[in-house]
């Protein structure tokens, strides 16, 4: 009898302990980490956690990129939201799938060899097991039907709207038959945050975040400002007094050593120029305006970031942030996106992942395509064998300087610029260059690609451009500017005239 209760003790005490084995090891398996995916529109680097330009505040992104690595050389593959947003989205480079122009979400896939079985990034995390949700400006317009499990959709346009233009009418001094017409305007408008869409979609995501999921989860969430028009409350305004703004690096002379093609690429009549904007006094409102609009911006980051801190997701989320491109505010004679230079290319990216190092900044040069791959390896995910861009995982937590790293930017097809740490080279689509040397001249005013001492590094550079470089999708239309307009009439064999002008950014 005594042995048998020794034996019943002896499988008791082994039942308890493999039981207590068994919860451990399910306890302690490594969950898949949720996402929170953040694109602001229109972004350039003048933040505080960059460069503190033009006294900008930004308390909440800099809060955040001090939680996580910061990407100070980080730029997008298309200075336009429709083809940048599609690149990010899809993994691939504009010149991989001949989008180089605004297009629709749903005809991304549609009759493009390149696009037509690929899987964009949010897709890619509902088939891994994740719950997905988005809200606002994630794709150019929202997102393709079905790419979400929970929808939040996109208010229409850039509003709420003034009855009338404060300042600028959208058509400059354009000859209106062939440009359209742009929403570039700024001024004090509405009256409460409660208004913007940008806050409604906050509102939206903090409900969720306050919610219980039997999966991990993606959260995509886009913002609206700091794209045009620079329309924002009062009380964001008065965060930046006028006589505290310092305007942006100019020369009044400075695209003079452009090639012609540039000079076409940069024919922007619609938005307001840099010597207007001198003569007008209306610079440093312009620069007001912008900054009221990423100060309201990092308010509303502030709010998401608190409702995840107070939430059970704060210690198992990856954050993401990152802009489409970046935004001229008077660089090169004008406001405006479009362009193949730094103030046009450059824009923010950070991540924030339990695993990552904290408060680390990074100055190699990146590409926004690398979005894709590094959330996949950080969400311990297998690999999307058609990313074109590459994980930037080993890079953040490396101690070593990357001195191979190069970001490569497409503005319409073959017309591509490198940046390669110290130095930026374009090469447009009829061989003429441009060469920067950042070490000496940080704000590109001189274009030493005529000079024969720099014939090695132009050459060095040459090797890193993309050697397919497929013709303009169908799909994918131009907004305001004939030089693309006519380059996919004559490219794609179609009747060069008329030309057709889409409406500017809707």
């Amino acid at each position: 009898m005594k042995n048998i209760n020794r034996i019943l003790i002896v499988v008791l005490l082994f039942s308890a302990y493999s039981t207590n084995i068994l919860g451990q090891s399910k306890a302690q398996k490594p969950e898949k980490p949720n996402v929170v995916f953040i694109a602001v529109d229109d972004l350039n680097t003048w933040l505080g956690c960059l460069n503190n330009y033009s006294n900008t505040k930004t308390p909440n992104i800099d809060k955040l990129a001090a939680s996580g690595v910061l990407f100070s050389n980080a730029h997008c593959q298309a200075p336009l939201c429709g083809p940048s947003r599609a690149s990010i989205m899809t993994g691939l480079r504009p010149s991989t799938t001949g989008i180089y122009g605004m297009i629709s979400d749903e005809k991304i896939r549609s009759e493009n060899p390149a696009t037509n079985g690929i899987t964009f990034l949010p897709e890619y995390f509902r088939n891994n097991g994740y719950h997905t949700m988005g809200i606002g400006k994630l794709f150019h317009d929202y997102a393709p039907k079905g790419v979400f499990d929970e929808e939040g959709g996109r208010e229409k346009g850039f509003g709420p709207l003034p009855e009338k233009r404060f300042v600028w009418d959208g058509f400059g001094t354009s000859d209106r038959k062939n440009y359209g017409r742009t929403s570039t305007d700024w001024g004090a408008f509405p009256e409460r945050d409660e208004q913007m869409p940008d806050h409604q979609s906050v509102n939206w995501t903090i409900e969720r975040l306050n919610k219980d999921y039997e999966k991990p989860f993606f959260m995509g969430l886009g913002f609206l400002r700091p794209h045009v028009p620079l329309y924002v409350p009062q009380k964001w305004f008065d965060m930046h007094p006028l006589e505290s703004i310092q305007v942006a690096p100019y020369l009044s002379d400075d695209i003079k050593d452009i090639p012609q093609i540039g000079l076409d690429i940069n024919d922007l009549p619609m938005m307001p120029s840099t010597e207007w904007a001198i003569e007008s006094g209306e610079w440093k409102k312009i620069i007001q305006a912008y900054l009221a609009c990423v100060s309201y911006v990092d308010y509303e980051i502030g709010r998401v970031m608190k409702a995840l801190e107070n939430s059970k997701y704060a210690k198992n989320t990856v954050i993401v942030l990152w802009s489409d491109h970046g935004y001229r505010l008077g660089e090169k004679g004008t406001f405006a996106k479009h362009g193949l230079w730094d103030s046009a290319t450059k824009a923010p990216l950070l991540f924030v992942a339990p695993n990552l190092p904290k408060g680390k900044v990074i100055d190699a040069p990146v590409e926004m395509l690398s979005i894709y791959p590094t959330l996949l390896e950080l969400c311990g995910m297998p690999s999307y064998d058609k990313n074109e861009g590459l994980s930037l995982v080993k890079l953040m937590h490396s101690n070593k300087p990357e001195n191979k790293a190069y970001a490569l930017t497409t503005y319409g097809m073959n017309n591509h610029s490198v940046n390669h740490g110290r130095f930026r080279f374009t090469q447009y689509e009829d061989g003429s260059q441009e060469l920067y040397d950042h070490k000496i001249d940080p704000n590109e005013f001189t274009n030493l690609a005529k000079f024969p001492e720099y014939k090695k590094t132009i050459e060095k550079l040459k090797r890193l451009l993309p050697k397919t470089n497929e013709k303009w999708d169908k799909n994918s239309s131009y907004t305001f500017q004939p030089y693309f307009v006519k380059q996919k009439k004559r490219i794609n064999g179609e009747n060069e005239s008329p030309v057709k002008v889409i409406g500017a950014d809707k």
